[in-house]
């Protein structure tokens, strides 16, 4: 009909409006940039945040490389203290995106928040030379007394520092450099797993260059003024980030929010537990209790997201152990590394330099596995589920670890040497440390094969307006199980008295750890094995579900089924010849 028509046209316009409407720019954003033409717009925005990105991950690894090596060295910590630290320093800077988006969306603004997060990573990056510079060859007095730092303010300040680069680091990652800023919402499962795969293909080649450049640099060439190449990163960050700061800002989306998925998930537990107790259940998912019409709060949309999160949280609760066991890379394998023999052909090799043979699988698989990726997506109609990748990657990463713990068996039975490091005389193993790239190699598999996987799933298993939302519970328990790291180095050093993480490897058992949590990602993988399945084609029912749920929907296919019914009544008489007669 002529009137239904014009209504839908009306309809259509103004929600693509309003879609319009999303996605403009911040108040302040320049308007000069309209005047390129818009690919040119697109790529310069796309390389911009890619830069700004590469900047930002380049100061992260330049202070994680050498940090257990910092702290044992320089702050005099125990070896399972500065693992604890570097671990708690990932795990923070995983998080803290997820906070500061939560912040910019909420209470301060993203314009603003994102100059305070410059600061604060200019002062963190800043602070970090302070501590790392030798402060008893400056202060001279008259009377040339040495005057040096005092350890409780040299990590007083160490600390201080580390927090704001870690906050700093979240702002930048979660206002600059989100997901949303590459337009990702008209990509199908093979472009999006290309690009996570790419993407994590040039993070990881960044890394490598940081590993061998910056690690040599604090380890031998200069090692007080290693942690100026982070800060020098940073400021190269921040300047990209101000000369085109209008056009890499973006307003996300606000259908959704982590605390809107707590409050229905706390909602619907409060009502599902009080109907049970005094009327019993009878709906199909308990989610529902949360929603208005059921005694609940939120809306219907709401809740319908919160399922489709729901139904993911399975995947992120495995991911735990599975990060715990990534964190060894900066925590147990470094520490076997430091007690190895690392002279190769009258060179010293930097410890954080091993890090680099875990990067080479990566680097290696990624185009391979775009090609077999490519071709299973021409040959399935529908394409393949990645959770195959996942449950050999966590295979892998179990098997690592595994041969970690028989590397350090035979890492005892070579002699020791003195070997130095920063200056400081240690004694070591005298195995040549390439002896440990096999579980390098093993680890360096699994994050090929499970993080771009991990990350399509999080991202394609869900609807467009909680896809954000998806991506910060991933990045919460990745977060989560870097703490897990530190709680089982923790945990093993105080319930051993120090056997099973010891300060001198070659007078514990760190081989006992090691197959300890081997045996649990092995558990962990057998138990991500059994639930695989639900999320071969988990992202066509959930969106089908969710689709079908929302009111705007239902009012849809209500006029739908009106304009039906009202062409069924004009093209035939209300009563048949029968009933005339």
């Amino acid at each position: 009909m002529p009137d239904a028509d014009r209504r839908d046209v009306q309809e259509k316009g103004f929600l693509n409006h309003m879609a319009n409407k999303e996605q403009g720019p911040l108040p302040g954003r320049s308007n000069c940039a309209g005047k390129l033409p818009q690919p040119e717009k697109k790529l310069q925005e796309a390389v911009c945040v890619l830069l700004v990105e590469l900047c930002e991950r380049f100061t992260f690894f330049g202070i994680v490389c050498n940090m257990i090596l910092f702290c044992t060295v320089k702050l005099g910590y125990r070896s399972y203290q500065a693992a604890i630290v570097n671990m708690c320093f990932v795990g923070t800077s995983t998080l803290t995106p997820v906070l500061v988006g939560w912040l910019a969306e909420y209470l301060v603004g993203r314009i603003k928040l994102v100059c305070i997060c410059m600061f604060l990573h200019f002062l963190g990056t800043a602070l970090l030379p302070v501590v790392s510079f030798p402060f008893e060859d400056v202060y001279i007095d008259r009377r040339h007394i040495l005057h040096a730092l005092p350890k409780r303010e040299q990590k007083i300040v160490f600390y201080f520092a580390l927090l704001t680069a870690s906050l700093g680091t979240g702002g930048i990652r979660a206002i600059v450099c989100p997901l949303s800023a590459y337009s990702l919402e008209d990509c199908g499962p093979k472009e999006l797993l290309s690009f996570f795969n790419w993407f994590h293909w040039l993070v990881n080649l960044n890394s490598a260059v940081v590993f061998v450049s910056i690690s040599y640099i604090q380890q031998s060439v200069a090692r007080n003024l290693g942690f100026l190449i982070p800060f020098v990163s940073g400021l190269m960050a921040m300047i990209t980030i101000h000369m085109v700061r209008g056009e890499m800002i973006y307003k996300p989306k606000t259908d959704s929010s982590l605390l809107t998925t707590f409050g229905v998930i706390f909602s619907a537990l409060k009502t599902c537990c009080v109907r049970y107790r005094y009327f019993g259940t009878g709906m199909t998912n308990w989610l529902d209790h949360a929603k208005e019409n059921h005694g609940g709060q939120y809306s219907e949309t709401q809740v319908e997201g919160t399922k489709s999160l729901a139904r993911l949280f399975p995947l992120f609760a495995f991911q735990i152990l599975y990060r715990a066991c990534i964190m060894q890379i900066p925590s147990g394998y470094y520490l076997q590394t430091m007690n190895s023999n690392l002279h190769f052909s009258g060179f010293v090799l930097p410890v954080a330099a091993m890090n680099v043979i875990s990067i080479v699988p990566l680097l290696i698989l990624v185009p391979i596995l775009e090609c077999i990726n490519s071709w299973l997506f021409s040959s399935k109609g529908n394409g393949h589920s990645p959770t195959i990748y996942i449950v050999v990657g966590h295979l892998s990463a179990a098997l690592s670890v595994m041969v970690a713990g028989f590397s350090e068996i035979h890492r005892k039975h070579f002699p020791q040497v003195e070997q130095t490091l920063s200056e400081e005389v240690l004694l070591v193993s005298s195995m040549p440390c390439f002896h440990l790239a096999p579980q390098y190699i093993l680890l360096g598999v699994a994050e090929a094969l499970v993080t771009p996987s991990c990350s399509l799933l999080s991202f394609q298993l869900v609807p467009e307006r909680v896809r954000g939302i998806s991506m910060h519970f991933l990045a919460l328990f990745n977060g989560a199980g870097c703490f897990m790291g530190a709680l089982f180095v923790q945990t093993a050093h105080a319930g051993t008295q120090g056997n099973w993480f010891p300060h001198l490897l070659h007078e514990g058992k760190l081989e006992r750890f090691f197959f300890f949590l081997a045996s649990l990602m092995m558990v962990n993988t057998l138990g991500f094995w059994t639930i695989a399945r639900r999320y071969n084609n988990l992202h066509q029912d959930c969106t089908n579900e969710f689709r079908g749920c929302l009111p705007g929907e239902k009012l849809l296919k209500h006029e739908k089924a009106i304009k039906h019914y009202n062409t069924v009544l004009e093209s035939s008489p209300i009563l048949s010849p029968t009933e005339k007669t």
